[in-house]
C-alpha cells in the first residue's frame, strides 16, 4: 500500500499524546497507514451522501461536520488528505476545500485518540517507547 500521508505530521500527533514516551518510526508509519484506510472509508460514505443529494462534489457536511476549523490549526496537511479522500471514490467526484479540511480535522482527532491509547499500552507494557505494536494492538482490541 502506498501511503499518501507524510510520517512527520503523524509523528508530531503521536508525540503530543505521548508525554515522556519516545515514538518509534514504525509507530508513525503504522498510524499513517491506519489514518489512510479510515479516511478512504469516510470519503466513500461522504460520496454516497453527495450522490444522494445529486452532487458530484464532496462538501464538509458530507463528512457530517458542522463547524469547520481553520486549516492552519491542523497538523495533517490538506493535500495528502485530498489524495486519501480520492483513493476509493470515482474519479468523477470533486472534493471541495472545506471537505478536505473537514476530513483532515476528523482524521487528526482519530489519530489523537489512537495515539493516546497507544501511549497507555506502552505504559502498561512498561516500555519507554510507543511502537508499531502498540498501534496494531489498539486496532486489534478496539476496532
Amino acid at each position: 500500500m502506498n501511503v499518501e500521508l507524510p510520517f512527520a505530521p503523524v509523528d508530531t500527533i503521536i508525540r503530543r499524546n505521548a508525554g515522556e514516551l519516545r515514538v518509534s518510526a514504525g509507530a508513525s508509519e503504522e498510524l499513517a497507514k491506519e489514518i489512510q484506510v479510515h479516511g478512504a472509508r469516510l470519503a466513500v460514505d461522504a460520496a454516497e451522501r453527495a450522490t444522494a443529494d445529486g452532487r458530484k462534489t464532496l462538501m464538509a457536511e458530507d463528512f457530517e461536520v458542522e463547524t469547520l476549523v481553520d486549516k492552519d490549526t491542523l497538523e495533517l496537511p490538506v493535500a495528502p488528505v485530498d489524495r486519501i479522500a480520492r483513493i476509493d471514490i470515482d474519479d468523477n467526484y470533486r472534493v471541495s476545500m472545506d471537505a478536505r479540511i473537514a476530513l483532515a480535522d476528523i482524521l487528526e482527532d482519530y489519530a489523537d485518540n489512537v495515539a493516546r491509547a497507544a501511549a497507555t499500552l506502552a505504559h502498561h507494557a512498561d516500555r519507554r517507547t510507543i511502537t508499531a505494536d502498540d498501534i496494531e494492538t489498539y486496532f486489534a482490541l478496539f476496532e
